[in-house]
């Protein structure tokens, strides 16, 4: 299975600019395609990939960029337009390849044949030969030691203006567990809600801090709305938000790769079951009745879809298999009865009309998705006589002790 570690560098003032700049003439060759797409020229990847010679004779500093890297601009643009051109062939309505910001590090990726490494000391190439070199190879001391056999390795900036080398490596999977089946329900409130076939609920929490640091980077940006456009004090609050939302984005992503460690590495079941319903559905609305906060949450504080990412390729590489299950109506649906209740997002007790069922919205909707996998698989399930699927053997002895209430709650994971 294919990785990737990234490790932190250091580099000289010096070192600093030479990756500026050659990330600065990599971004402008790609904005400059981009631009030429956009009024109407058709994308030929090997003629375009010709067309280099050219540029260089019109900017004679793209000779200072190593040509490696230069290359590389024609094959992230190429890869774009594919994506671009299959999601128009499947009937979506996607966005043209849009032009990188001056402000962004256009990330340089070097082959690992090309690099060359002394003890914990990584030289970058440069582009130039002989007395029209200007500038020297780019030394980048490496915090961490680098993994064996890497294949290739990515140079980025982070918000705060840290350099970082991504080393992508390939490391074995292990093999197929045998075990029960866990599912989960992605929420709000908690980050993931799940139950065992046997009855056992884990409560999984995230990111908590998201609030303190919203309330930090609205008060930075309304001091620095009133102040003069480039000023010092602009420019000094500017720095400052830089640094707070990149300290921000670092604590939740680590919360979910703890989160997502935890579920596909020292849980012992073997199935993971994951809702696939959308963040656009979350906030829709009918659901934004008494919480209108409900979008900066969903999209920018939760982090879900990056959490089913990390969920993904852990539960590949720690041997568990990984399915998706349609989470429609299973907040609505009473996990007793089968009765549909409306459930708007403020209210996070289930309390069905029909049977007297009383639980947590995120409990009862992970046992609606771990009886609707059940289900679906002939040979485990049956027909009751009231209509609904449910597991048998010792799926319906769990269902039915989650159901009254019955079930040990675990919490595994408190967050950051």
């Amino acid at each position: 299975m294919l990785l990737c570690k990234k490790i932190k560098l250091d580099l000289s003032e010096q070192d600093t600019a030479t990756l500026e700049f050659m990330q600065g003439k990599c971004r402008g060759l790609y904005n400059w395609w981009v631009m030429r797409l956009r009024d109407g020229e058709t994308w030929r990847f090997n003629a375009c990939k010709k067309t280099l010679a050219e540029s260089r004779a019109y900017d004679p500093e793209l000779n200072q960029v190593y040509g490696k890297l230069l290359a590389e601009v024609y094959y992230r643009l190429d890869a774009a337009m594919k994506a671009f051109f299959r999601r128009v062939a499947n009937g979506e309505t996607p966005g043209f390849p849009r032009v990188r910001p001056r402000h962004g590090f256009f990330t340089l990726c070097y082959p690992a044949m090309y690099l060359t490494r002394e003890g914990n000391t990584l030289i970058l190439p440069t582009g130039g030969k002989g007395k029209h070199k200007r500038f020297p190879a780019i030394r980048a001391a490496l915090t961490e030691l680098p993994p064996e056999g890497f294949g290739e390795v990515a140079i980025s900036r982070d918000g705060r203006g840290n350099y970082y080398a991504s080393f992508s490596y390939r490391q074995p999977e292990q093999a197929k567990r045998d075990g029960d089946t866990v599912a989960f329900d992605l929420g709000i409130k908690t980050l993931a809600t799940g139950v065992t076939q046997e009855g056992r609920i884990y409560h999984i929490g995230g990111f908590k801090g998201s609030r303190w640091y919203n309330r930090q980077r609205d008060k930075l940006r309304s001091k620095r709305s009133k102040c003069k456009k480039k000023s010092r004090r602009s420019l000094h609050l500017s720095k400052v938000y830089k640094r707070v939302s990149q300290r921000k984005r670092n604590k939740q992503r680590d919360s979910l790769h703890k989160a997502s460690h935890l579920i596909a590495r020292r849980l012992v079941e073997r199935t993971v079951v994951v809702g696939d319903l959308s963040q656009r559905q979350m906030v829709m609305k009918e659901h934004q009745e008494r919480n209108r906060a409900l979008n900066r949450a969903v999209y920018n504080d939760w982090g879900l879809s990056a959490f089913v990412q990390m969920l993904t390729y852990k539960c590949q590489l720690y041997g568990k298999e990984l399915q998706f299950v349609d989470e429609r109506n299973t907040s609505k649906q009473c996990s007793g009865c089968g009765n549909l209740h409306a459930m708007p997002l403020w209210k996070r007790t289930y309390q069905c009309a029909e049977c007297g069922l009383s639980m947590d919205r995120d409990d009862n909707s992970a046992v609606n998705i771990l009886m609707r996998f059940l289900a679906r698989r002939g040979p485990h399930t049956r027909l009751t006589e009231c209509g609904v699927l449910q597991a048998t053997q010792s799926g319906v002895d769990a269902m039915e002790a989650s159901c009254e209430g019955h079930v040990q709650q675990l919490s595994l994971f408190d967050g950051v």
